[in-house]
């Protein structure tokens, strides 16, 4: 039979939570951002509640205005590996730049996390989004939105090919013989593209997953593209249930005309949950956060997005429609992030001060504030209606945040048949429902389980 379809939820860590305020709220630890064992409790928080994952986004340069909030912190490929030697079954995900970082480098790190994990890691494909990186990497000049998808369709191919360019027994371990492994079973890749050149082979064999589970964030009309064709799961960020639904419609098409299994392609938007024991308590507690921010830091967040200086608005006078009359809508790809902020202007009409109360929320993600059974309501909802296969959770506040989605909403979610209760396998791509990808180096199997098709 036709096992059920569960949920997926990862916990998306930000060090002192996803509320750009957090940092000032009692519960929040920020002075705890640098210590390692603060993440080692959060993370074994997130698997004692099986979750799939944690995931840390990351970026190379320092975007966050740090005289009112708190810097993200730690490099996360790092920090993953002192987490799996904390954990046993949790999932470990790391955002790395295709623009910043040499493929052969990259490669070494994530196939380093996935052996010392024991098979959990995944990478979350960016092409880095900000002109601050180019000054640190000695460059004139961002590359444009073109030119990094470009690159970063070369960079996977090549990652990917030297990941497989060990086969699954090249490993011979024969002591009597004195052969470790048989070089013909070792490849090299011999890439040459317009943007990489790359020999290989690859100096350490197949991890246990065959490589780490792709895991992309884009949703522009390149970064959908990008996500059909690689992507086996997609953090994404939306407001509405419609334009879910519409975003994974799409997705599950493009990864068809790619020739993959659509259900190897998981969707999971952001939700970052106010919880308390009434409504009434949870839409308090989000008045709290809301009325710590500091409008500075928002601003600054908000003009990057809008494109111009909005200096001149007083806080509680409405947002002028025509700031983002260009956007377009959720629709049309082409500049996601900035056509959810257009569509709140354009359907709810906030002063200023109200947009940037929506947006000190997660950045963009879904706010939701509610009880313990609203907030499994709406995920239920989502996850029944074709509009995501699980969440990427996103408490307002760690480590408290965490602890109360986990000790109310889990259980609800359990209850109802939608989560796991034990995890019933060791590595993230078990725990997500994916194939172990072949290697393209390997004969074709004749028969038995199949795999995943090669990006």
């Amino acid at each position: 039979m036709t096992e059920p379809r569960r949920l997926s939820l990862n916990a998306f860590i930000y060090p002192a939570g996803h509320h750009e305020a957090a940092w000032r709220h009692p519960d929040s630890r920020p002075d705890r951002i640098y210590d390692v064992r603060y993440y080692q409790e959060i993370a074994r928080t997130a698997e004692a509640a099986t979750f799939d994952a944690v995931f840390f986004a990351d970026g190379p340069a320092l975007r966050t205005n740090v005289a009112y909030n708190a810097a993200p912190g730690l490099e996360p490929i790092t920090l993953l590996t002192a987490i799996a030697a904390a954990t046993t079954h949790l999932g470990l995900i790391a955002t790395a730049s295709t623009t910043y970082y040499e493929p052969y480098n990259l490669a070494r790190l994530f196939s380093s996390l996935d052996h010392i994990s024991g098979g959990r890691a995944g990478w979350n494909i960016v092409t880095t989004g900000t002109d601050l990186a180019a000054a640190n990497f000695g460059l004139d000049r961002h590359p444009d939105h073109a030119e990094r998808y470009a690159r970063a369709r070369e960079f996977v191919d090549v990652v990917t090919a030297l990941w497989d360019s060990w086969e699954d027994d090249a490993v011979l371990l024969d002591r009597a013989a004195g052969r470790y492994a048989d070089p013909d079973k070792i490849h090299p890749i011999d890439f040459a593209g317009q943007h990489l050149r790359v020999r290989g082979p690859f100096n350490a064999a197949r991890t246990p997953q065959g490589y780490p589970v792709l895991v992309q964030a884009g949703a522009s009309n390149d970064g959908r593209a990008f996500a059909g064709r690689y992507a086996e799961a997609i953090f994404t960020a939306h407001q509405r249930l419609g334009d879910a639904q519409a975003f994974y419609s799409d997705i599950k098409r493009r990864a068809l005309e790619f020739g993959r299994d659509p259900d190897h392609v998981k969707i999971l938007p952001g939700i970052s949950p106010f919880i308390a024991g009434t409504e009434t308590a949870a839409k308090q507690l989000e008045r709290e956060f809301n009325e710590l921010t500091v409008p500075e830091y928002g601003l600054t967040q908000l003009e990057s997005l809008a494109g111009e200086s909005l200096r001149g608005l007083r806080l509680d006078e409405p947002v002028p429609v025509e700031l983002f009359a260009d956007a377009g809508d959720v629709t049309d790809n082409s500049a996601s992030r900035r056509q959810v902020v257009a569509g709140i202007v354009r359907r709810e009409r906030p002063t200023l001060r109200g947009l940037l109360h929506r947006l000190a929320g997660a950045r963009g993600h879904r706010v939701f504030a509610g009880t313990p059974e609203q907030v499994a309501d709406t995920i239920e909802e989502w996850f029944r209606s074709g509009a995501a296969d699980g969440f990427n959770v996103m408490p307002p506040y760690y480590p408290g945040g965490l602890e109360i989605f986990t000790e109310t909403v889990v259980p609800l979610l359990r209850r109802r048949g939608l989560f796991r209760t034990e995890y019933a396998g060791s590595t993230l791509r078990d725990h997500l429902g994916l194939p172990k990808p072949a290697s393209r180096f390997a004969p074709a199997p004749v028969s038995g389980r199949p795999v995943a098709p090669r990006p």
